[in-house]
């Protein structure tokens, strides 16, 4: 598995929203399968790679979240918080995330669906 690390080098703060969106639209370009962003809480992330046109981006905190994102909702981005997870649960956090697919016909249906949403608004 190929990895590109969009991340900060430095121990400095950075704008969480600048690393989500350049995750986010590599995802979106297709020059990615999946994003992972981290950073304190990831629900800023979430919130920020959600606006890039297509992507749906997941905070999650467990296995069954990570797994309810692939599987029910079609995620291929991920958020995780450093403060509310440990390294060793972020790591099976990922791996949850990145070996679901999605199960269902119910799930594309409603997935059309949020996409139409985004067309008109």
């Amino acid at each position: 598995m190929a990895v590109t690390d969009h991340g900060t080098a430095t121990t400095d703060p950075v704008d969480y929203p600048d690393v989500a969106a350049t995750v986010a639209r590599a995802v979106a370009r297709r020059e990615a399968d999946a994003g992972i962003v981290i950073d304190g809480a990831g629900l800023g992330s979430a919130i920020a790679a959600n606006k890039v046109r297509g992507i749906r981006a997941a905070m999650c905190n467990s296995l069954t979240l990570a797994r309810y994102a692939r599987e029910h909702n079609g995620a291929h981005v991920i958020t995780l918080g450093a403060t509310l997870v440990s390294a060793a649960e972020a790591c099976e956090i990922v791996d949850t995330f990145l070996s679901t697919p999605m199960r269902e016909a119910r799930y594309a249906r409603r997935l059309l669906k949020v996409r139409r949403l985004e067309e008109t608004f």
